[in-house]
């Protein structure tokens, strides 16, 4: 029978972390080949609002447009963080290579917000060890309920103490009671879930229970909003009745997507929110409906969703560039135009490519798969389409300088025209193409007529890129087995090509200790 379980993270005691914020600092045994990225903690698209690059000394600089005061992960080398951000609020962090963003010092306008943030996490990390939570787990409800409730005034206590000391804006001490809050009702969501698995799935919790519950959220749309930890527990509490429903509904249908089933669900429940079902449904659409190999038929449903049934302008938009980023165009779409440059300066159109199919490689010298994995392949793929189709290599490096060294050094001998996009990832071109660092390299191929002929590729040995090289060219590359990759077929270690396409960013904010 197939489930359609929703996705939900619970964690305990951590976080499961003009508009426009300047960045600047300095990571010690920084490396140039890792970007700093920043994504916000509390929307549903987990796409990056900046990727910056690390100098040689370590120093680094950019911004990037906020959408709101409130939790950013910081990502490098790996390893995520979160840091408090105010729009239009400049960001001063430095650290060591080893552990920047696991620990970092702030300094400036954010530092007073996040010097509290950071000092109620390692109170919650110490707290933790103290407390037994698989022994409360097995008592009885009033010894529960009294348990948590402990919990909640000791924290809390500790969270008024550091207010204090710190003397941070009302808004970040909000949103970590909030998330405190969050925390507990999961907590108790799984006293609920797993004394029902206990051999009693009649059991019910007293009204004490309910009261407490509602208490911890008296906040209910703030919470939705700023805190995802708030919205895993509701859908946790949601899962078993959606279950059902799904299964009643889903039977005997094999097209039916959980996003669809889920929205119908929200529509018959009169006692949840706008603007809670709006967050609830993004969720589950990222999550469920909405990744690299979506067919095109259950893209068209979600986006069909999308424009009908969330009513949040902003989460709208924020579904629609994620599922953009992640799907791509439609085939049939006319390929945009964009400001692109070859090395002598002189302006380069996508349209001179017009009248003959081509390849549009997007690739920065950063990315860790573009080296000795990619390149080999992609001139053997040059090589073998060339008499029949073009080439064009868009660089998205910081800077032309890096563009100019890359290009001559890492795509020496590879048939194609080498451009690049003035601004890197912040250029026109790859805001129009969906590109992000987690994208890259990728690979799109435009038909004759300057149409989009393919979905993003992200691996060279995809067979599917096989077929669609193969039917634009009129050519057929050899193959030994239908199943073989396009680099065994054309004589190529396949052990050289192991990138895999690319997912988005975690939605859920990492624990910051």
């Amino acid at each position: 029978m197939k489930k359609y379980l929703l996705l939900f993270i619970i964690a305990v005691f951590v976080m499961s972390c003009s508009k426009k914020v300047e960045v600047k600092g300095k990571i010690t045994g920084g490396s140039p080949l890792e970007r700093i990225e920043f994504i916000e903690a509390s929307g549903v698209a987990t796409l990056p609002l900046a990727n910056i690059g690390v100098k040689n000394d370590g120093t680094f600089e950019g911004n990037f447009e906020a959408p709101k005061s409130g939790m950013y992960v910081i990502s490098y080398g790996g390893k995520q963080n979160l840091v408090y951000l105010k729009a239009g609020q400049a960001l001063n962090i430095s650290g060591n290579g080893q552990t920047f963003p696991s620990e970092y010092v702030i300094t400036g306008d954010a530092k007073k917000n996040n010097d509290f943030f950071t000092a109620a996490q390692k109170y919650l990390t110490n707290y933790a060890q103290t407390v037994n939570m698989n022994e409360l787990m097995t008592k009885d409800e009033p010894t529960f309920i009294k348990g948590i409730q402990k919990v909640e005034a000791d924290i809390n206590k500790n969270i008024d103490e550091n207010v204090k000391k710190f003397n941070p804006d009302n808004e970040v001490v909000n949103w970590k009671k909030n998330d405190i809050a969050s925390t507990l009702l999961s907590i108790m969501s799984q006293y609920d879930l797993s004394h029902k698995q206990m051999g009693n799935p009649s059991f019910k919790v007293t009204k004490a229970f309910t009261d407490y519950e509602n208490k911890l959220q008296a906040n209910k749309d703030e919470m939705v909003k700023d805190n995802p930890a708030y919205r895993s527990y509701l859908l946790s509490k949601m899962s078993p009745d959606f279950q059902k429903y799904a299964e009643a509904k889903g039977k005997g249908k094999t097209d039916v997507t959980t996003s669809e089933l889920f929205n119908q669900y929200l529509k018959d429940k009169k006692d949840i929110s706008q603007i809670t079902k709006d967050y609830l449904l993004a969720f589950v659409m990222a999550q469920s409906d909405i990744h690299p190999n979506t067919p095109e038929k259950t893209s068209d449903k979600i986006k069909k969703i999308i424009d009908e049934d969330i009513k949040d302008a902003t989460i709208k938009a924020d579904l629609k560039k994620i599922q953009f980023a992640i799907n791509g165009f439609k085939i049939g779409d006319v390929a945009p135009e964009g400001a692109l440059a070859k090395q002598d300066g002189k302006a380069y159109k996508l349209s001179e490519n017009k009248g003959k199919p081509y390849m549009l490689a997007f690739y920065a010298s950063w990315n860790p798969y573009i080296g000795e994995a990619t390149v080999p392949v992609l001139k053997e793929v040059a090589n073998f389409y060339k008499s029949k189709m073009n080439f064009v290599f868009v660089n998205v490096d910081d800077t032309k300088d890096q563009f100019v060294k890359t290009s001559n050094s890492l795509l020496k001998g590879i048939t194609g025209i080498n451009v690049y996009a003035d601004g890197g990832l912040n250029s026109d071109i790859a805001k129009k193409y969906g590109v992000y660092g987690f994208k890259l390299p990728c690979f799109i191929i435009i038909d004759k007529d300057g149409k989009i002929a393919s979905k993003p590729f992200f691996n060279l040995g995809d067979p599917e890129l096989v077929t669609v090289l193969d039917k634009q060219t009129g050519l057929s590359a050899p193959k030994v087995d239908p199943n073989i990759q396009l680099q065994q077929g054309m004589g190529i270690d396949p052990s050289a090509q192991q990138q895999q396409a690319p997912q988005p960013a975690n939605p859920q904010p990492v624990p910051t200790k």
